[in-house]
């Protein structure tokens, strides 16, 4: 399998890019900074320096999957809808060759069990949110962007509340409510975001929708 990562060098698309390549498939790095990724992947690393909002059907024609693991500073979080808007474009599904499209999105859009309010009130409360709360906003929206495409092969993952690197567990998945690990937290490490991405990916099991996964 050909597997693009948009994002590559930030925390969620390292960690996917490597488990692309521990599973043995081909991953490619689209990256705006190709020296930063191949000090990273190593000089051998298959590297597209471009822009992700300057991709094109001919850019992506030829993948199999192209994970949007795009990252970028809370003022410009709106730009997280813009670029879903661009991929569902240049990738139909009607388009032979168009690859399956997978989001990272935010722990916002999930809905906490204990209070029925969406996880984003929750962000929304914690001291000093108010400094990048309108990432999980603007993911919240991507979502309700993302559930109105039907022209277009996509899957949405989100994490849970704390989404920090480390190494993988065993992924728990859910649908639409927040989960909790086995300490009764809800955290998500990039490597086991990395693997239930994988698992998706070479197994899929969930189509035009968005699932969530929490550590063990």
């Amino acid at each position: 399998m050909r597997i693009a990562v948009i994002g590559a060098t930030g925390m969620a698309g390292r960690a996917i890019y490597r488990e692309a390549l521990t599973r043995g498939e081909e991953a490619v790095a689209i990256v705006r900074d190709g020296a930063k990724a191949r000090e990273l992947f190593g000089a051998d690393a298959e590297v597209l320096e471009q822009d992700a909002f300057d991709l094109s059907a001919h850019d992506l024609r030829g993948f199999d999957a192209v994970v949007n693991a795009f990252a970028i500073a809370p003022d410009e979080a709106h730009r997280h809808i813009d670029l879903a808007r661009h991929l569902v474009a240049v990738a139909p599904s009607s388009e032979e060759g168009s690859p399956r499209l997978l989001f990272i999105l935010g722990a916002g859009s999930l809905t906490n069990p204990a209070t029925g309010e969406l996880a984003v009130e929750d962000i929304r409360r914690v001291p000093g949110s108010e400094a990048w709360i309108n990432i999980p906003t603007q993911q919240l929206k991507e979502l309700e962007y993302l559930r109105t495409v039907e022209d277009a092969n996509w899957v949405g993952v989100s994490p849970q509340l704390q989404f920090t690197a480390g190494d993988a567990t065993t992924p728990q998945l859910g649908d639409e409510e927040l989960l909790t690990a086995t300490d009764g937290k809800s955290h998500t490490t990039a490597g086991t975001m990395a693997v239930a991405v994988l698992d998706e990916l070479q197994h899929p099991a969930h189509h035009n929708t968005r699932f969530t996964v929490s550590d063990a």
